[in-house]
């Protein structure tokens, strides 16, 4: 069923962009420079995106999930383009979908050259929310009925929010659809994300295509380059945003491995727990900050082993007495609060050992992740991966949360067989 969603909104854009640049082939190009300013704008967007997969396990951040913002708001203001100096326009929504896909295409190629070519699903909703609310828009602006019943003023300027508003609301639901086919995530996590998501870049897109599309109205395509610096300076600010917190995470996937070069843990364990970890994250419905909070956590649940003074044998602290556990995990929480981590990050950390119910989500994860390494990771429980899941079962009435344990095996389930889970790079 994900696997038809995204194959459907795929063909969906694919169909809309061959329809619409059939057509202006066929028919020519409206109003050639106003066609040549906007295309330039989407291109120089597309040439300016962010190439950054900063968020947890190799997902983009919030920040980070509209890559082009400058190209999206010139996108929609060519959708939403009414008068051009006053002079009315007749471009329409067929025309204003293949001067969107052209342009970034275009703005594409140093990017392909690269191997960083534009994400398929991304393609497919900046033609579809385009082509939506151009379809709004274009109509009404062609018949008359919008200067008849709106006009001028305010009230356009209202209109013209509400149907951008929809607009982003139309790309947050197939933003949601194609990442539920893509990652299996609940759909309702994902589009609470993409609604979040909205009110920060989503919000500086709108309001930018709105003034955009009035500007060019009443002073002409001069207005483009006035209301594009903006925005374009904002989107250089999220590539700095992006690389701090992709440098972020890499010093704490280094702080992480130091357990293992002291020889406190397997190689790989802390890795191996944090993409485990998301995935159930995932599959409990976690939101992307959570996911990142959560990836934090379980990269670093092990760093308290280095202020011991005898070594846990293997590093496997799932066999150790209560008390054992609860220390180790108050060193690690002190520990992490010395690194500079997020506040949540270290309490995750130090709460790890508790009895489930006095847990956060994310420590009753990061436990039961944990432990099923420690006995199944390494090949050392006599029964293998299936026998590490039943003594954690066993464990559910004080230790591990059922939910979290049914969930953990549902992951590996997906996954065929314990240890194929992705591990982020190192």
């Amino acid at each position: 069923m994900r696997g038809a969603t995204a194959w459907a909104v795929r063909a969906a854009a694919g169909l809309l962009t061959l329809v619409g640049i059939g057509h202006t082939l066929w028919n020519g190009v409206y109003e050639p420079g106003a066609a040549l300013a906007f295309g330039a704008l989407v291109a120089v967007g597309e040439l300016a995106r962010s190439d950054h997969r900063g968020g947890a396990a190799g997902h983009p951040a919030r920040g980070e999930r509209e890559p082009a913002p400058l190209g999206s708001a010139g996108a929609l203001a060519y959708a939403l383009l009414g008068p051009d100096a006053g002079q009315p326009t007749q471009h329409g929504v067929l025309q204003t979908v293949a001067v969107v896909v052209a342009a970034a295409l275009a703005g594409s190629v140093p990017h392909v050259a690269r191997g960083r070519g534009p994400a398929l699903d991304h393609v497919a909703r900046r033609v579809l929310t385009v082509a939506f609310a151009a379809v709004c828009f274009q109509p009404l602006y062609h018949s008359g009925r919008l200067e008849d019943r709106i006009g001028q003023g305010p009230f356009l300027v209202l209109f013209l929010l509400l149907l951008l508003g929809l607009s982003a609301l139309c790309d947050a639901v197939l933003a949601a659809a194609l990442a539920g086919a893509r990652t299996g995530r609940p759909y309702g996590a994902l589009l609470r994300d993409e609604l979040r998501a909205q009110l920060g870049v989503g919000a500086a897109i709108c309001a930018t295509g709105v003034v955009m599309a009035l500007g060019v109205a009443v002073a002409g395509l001069w207005a483009l380059p006035v209301f594009s610096v903006p925005l374009l300076l904002t989107q250089m600010s999220f590539h700095r945003i992006a690389a701090v917190r992709t440098t972020y995470r890499q010093t704490i996937t280094s702080l992480a491995r130091a357990t293992e070069i002291a020889g406190c843990t397997p190689p790989g364990h802390s890795r191996r727990v944090a993409a485990l970890s998301c995935a159930v994250g995932r599959e409990l419905g976690l939101s992307e900050r959570e996911l990142t909070v959560l990836e934090y956590a379980a990269l670093m649940h092990d760093i308290g082993q280095l202020s011991l003074v005898d070594p846990v044998p293997s590093g496997a602290t799932a066999g150790l007495p209560a008390e054992e556990a609860r220390r180790i995990a108050g060193l690690g929480g002190e520990v992490a609060r010395q690194t500079g981590v997020p506040a949540e990050v270290a309490v995750i950390v130090e709460r790890q050992a508790e009895p489930y119910r006095d847990q956060p989500v994310a420590a009753r994860i990061v436990r039961a992740v944990n432990a099923y390494d420690d006995l199944a990771g390494g090949s050392r429980h006599p029964g293998g991966s299936l026998a590490a899941l039943e003594q954690l079962r066993l464990g559910t009435g004080h230790d591990y949360q059922p939910e979290v344990v049914e969930c953990l095996a549902r992951v590996l389930a997906s996954g065929g067989r314990a240890g194929v889970v992705p591990v982020p790079p190192g």
